[in-house]
């Protein structure tokens, strides 16, 4: 983790400006094209969800302003970024994980499977390892929605949310749309930019 010099920032001004606002996120939905993804984990018998989210995550890691955090109203730089996705139980409630990050998608589907194992055999609502070095985001597959608001705590928070929207056809593409919450005092449309089209780029490797 690295300290941004703020002074020498190139949005300084940015930040101190939406820094300052009460709420200084702004949200967007973007459908994706899930289509070869959705094809590679029935012809792998593996996970959908495990491997967008991991294109997904490897798209957040290469954007260096999803890795910006706010601390006590200085900006710093995670190394790695984590995902901290909501996991359905079998009651139907859920629980928050923390999921540790790793390129290779086979440890990363097996950090998933131990937090999905944790998550099932406990009541607790919060993760036993925590921290903003990571994105909050659930998986919706009960319907597809166009656009999508995260909770406000009333606490200042910098951390990005995304959440996944249930799969639909459009034509011979199999879409599934992202709601995408951000911090503009770290992040701007441009980064967002960015994400999207990293993100589309690895759901497109076959």
């Amino acid at each position: 983790m690295k300290k941004i010099d703020l002074e020498n920032w190139n949005r300084k001004l940015h930040f101190k400006h939406f820094n300052a606002l009460v709420d200084p996120y702004f949200g967007l939905t973007i459908p994706f094209d899930v289509s070869l993804a959705s094809k590679k984990s029935k012809a792998t018998n593996s996970s959908f969800f495990a491997l967008y989210l991991h294109e997904c995550m490897k798209a957040i890691n290469a954007v260096k302003n999803f890795k910006y955090r706010i601390i006590e109203d200085e900006v710093f730089e995670f190394d790695v970024i984590n995902a901290s996705a909501t996991l359905l139980r079998a009651d139907k409630t859920f629980g928050f994980s923390f999921i540790e990050f790793s390129d290779n998608f086979e440890e990363f589907n097996a950090n998933i499977e131990k937090e999905k194992q944790r998550v099932n055999e406990s009541a607790e609502l919060y993760p036993p390892v925590n921290g903003l070095d990571c994105i909050h985001c659930s998986a919706l597959p009960w319907f597809r929605f166009t656009s999508q608001k995260e909770p406000f705590s009333g606490i200042k928070d910098s951390v990005p949310k995304l959440a996944f929207s249930k799969t639909y056809k459009d034509g011979d593409k199999l879409l599934m749309n992202v709601g995408i919450s951000v911090s503009h005092a770290l992040v701007d449309g441009y980064h967002v930019g960015q994400f999207t089209d990293k993100f589309q780029e690895n759901l497109n490797r076959p």
